[in-house]
Order: structure tokens, then C-alpha cells, then sequence
């Protein structure tokens, strides 16, 4: 398949709570991406967690990237309806044999570090998982913060798992579906995601779907230099006043603090600071560790 001639971003929050200060930087970025590129932006909500979803994150999810001036271009996805598109895809890797039945639990994986490269079980009466065949290969892309990244995909990733085996589907296959689904071109999000960028290459290829470009930003980190997590309140992202968390991205990301004014209305704002954004200016290592954003008021 080939690419689509129009440049395509898209952000992918789940609902897992609201959004934080590194939801905002991924939103941020991908946002200034797809529009530097003369582009579309697309928001996807991955709910294809029940357990761990929060009623009404979405909904406050949506609101907040509307209160920082981040529209979707076109109708809002949502993956808990998309599993017709997901079962196509899983049916066709089956009949391929790229995918296969597994019963492995994670204590039996133990030994090999949790990689999965060969079946250990032989409890029929267990569910089965749907894995899918990684190769003894190294992949490599290039992304374009980061640079060259290089995997070796059976020995540091092993079989990966594309429907649970309670049923649920994994972000893995999920991902690769939606964005070919959406017309993807460029993946922008965070580092966390670098090393599942190779796994996913993989099962785009074997779906004969096309490969995006792919940009991962730096992490934002906490004050222990840990990634910053949802539940963290030291970084609130105050829908109410979005200019000292807009503001504290838009410097996160390295661009020029004089290009994003704290006038008008944030969309309004943004749109202005398009002109003088610049990806070449996105740092590669992470963040130093943030603790407050009021200092940006």
C-alpha cells in the first residue's frame, strides 16, 4: 500500500484518567507536527481496556485539548467500536501463520525473562492468547528525533501478544489497524513507545499495510526522574487556565519561548506560534525533571 498524499498526525489518550502534563507534550506535538506539515490531526481514544478506564475520562479528556486550543480534524475514533476491523486483521495473520494459539502464562515465561519464543504450556483447558511470530531479525528505523533505533525482534521482544487471553485486544494489533484505518502518516509520541515502534513495523509489513514516520519525544520526568504519571498532581493541567501548562510544553519541546504569547485565545495562540516551529529544535534526551509549571505565569 502507499502512503496517502495528504500529511496525516493523529493523539491517542486512553481513558485512564485526565490528562497530564505529558499527555499535554504527546498532544502538543503531534498537534505542531501535522499542521507544520500542512496536515490533518486526528484524535483516537484507546478504551480497549475496560478494567483500568475511568468513566468520563474521555469526555474531560476532549475538553481539555479543546480548552489548549487542539481540535480533531474529522470525528473523534473510538477503539471499543472498531473490534469487526481488529478480528479481520487477526483472522488474516492466522491464515497466514503469522499469528498462532498460545497458553503460556507469564510465570512460565519466567526463564526466558518473560520472552516468549517458544510454547512451554500444553493446558488445552486454559484460554488461549493469540501471539504474534516475530522473527530472528534485527529491525531498524529511523526516527526523526531519536535517530537510528535497532531491535532484535526474537531476542529482546519475543511472540507478541495480540488478543489476551481474557478476550481483550492488545494495543499492538490495535495501533497498527487504526492508524492504516485513519490514513496515518506521522506517529508522534513518547519515548516510552521507542521500542515497541520495531514490533509494530513488523506487523504492518505482515498486513501489508503502509509504515508511518515516526517521532518520539523526550519524556517528561518527575522530580525522582521517573516518568511522569497520571496520577501525579505536582503538573495539573487546568482546563480552566491552560496558558502555564500550554506554555510550559511549548518550552519543553525546545521551541522559542517568544514565539508562544500568553494573548487571546490558546488556538488562536497556536496558530501564530505555527510559523515559527521548528522540529529540528525538539530535544532527543529527556527532559530535565519537572516539579511545578506555575513559574511560566
Amino acid at each position: 500500500m502507499t502512503q496517502p498524499a495528504r500529511p496525516c498526525g493523529r493523539f491517542a489518550p486512553s481513558p485512564t484518567g485526565p490528562l497530564h502534563f505529558g499527555s499535554l507534550v504527546a498532544a502538543l506535538g503531534s498537534w505542531m507536527m501535522a499542521r507544520h506539515r500542512g496536515g490533518d490531526w486526528r484524535v483516537r481514544i484507546e478504551d480497549l481496556d475496560p478494567p483500568r478506564e475511568v468513566p468520563g475520562a474521555s469526555e474531560r479528556q476532549l475538553h481539555t485539548l479543546q480548552a489548549f486550543g487542539m481540535t480533531a480534524d474529522g470525528p473523534v475514533w473510538r477503539q471499543s467500536g472498531r473490534h469487526p476491523a481488529y478480528a479481520d486483521a487477526l483472522r488474516r495473520l492466522l491464515a497466514s501463520g503469522d499469528a498462532f494459539e498460545c497458553r503460556c502464562s507469564r510465570s512460565q515465561l519466567e526463564a526466558t525473562g518473560g520472552i516468549h519464543r517458544a510454547c512451554v504450556a500444553n493446558d488445552s483447558s486454559r484460554p488461549a492468547a493469540i501471539r504474534l511470530r516475530l522473527p530472528d531479525t534485527t529491525l531498524e528505523f529511523e526516527d526523526s528525533v531519536q535517530g537510528v533505533f535497532r531491535q532484535s525482534l526474537a531476542r529482546e521482544v519475543g511472540d507478541v501478544v495480540l488478543r489476551r487471553s481474557d478476550g481483550f485486544w492488545a494495543y499492538q494489533l490495535a495501533v497498527v489497524v487504526d492508524d492504516a484505518a485513519q490514513d496515518i502518516t506521522d506517529v508522534v509520541r513518547g519515548a516510552d513507545l521507542l521500542d515497541s515502534t520495531p514490533r509494530q513495523i513488523h506487523l504492518q509489513r505482515c498486513l501489508g499495510l503502509p509504515t508511518p514516520a515516526y517521532t518520539h519525544l523526550p519524556l517528561v520526568l518527575d522530580a525522582d526522574g521517573q516518568k511522569l504519571g497520571k496520577s501525579l498532581q505536582s503538573l495539573p493541567v487546568d482546563d480552566s487556565d491552560p496558558w502555564p501548562a500550554l506554555i510550559a510544553a511549548w518550552r519543553f519541546l525546545g521551541q522559542a519561548p517568544a514565539a508562544l504569547a500568553r494573548s487571546g485565545k490558546p488556538e488562536l495562540a497556536l496558530q501564530r506560534a505555527l510559523a515559527a516551529f521548528d522540529p529540528a529544535r525538539i530535544p532527543r534526551v529527556h527532559g530535565q525533571p519537572v516539579s511545578r509549571i506555575d513559574t511560566v505565569r
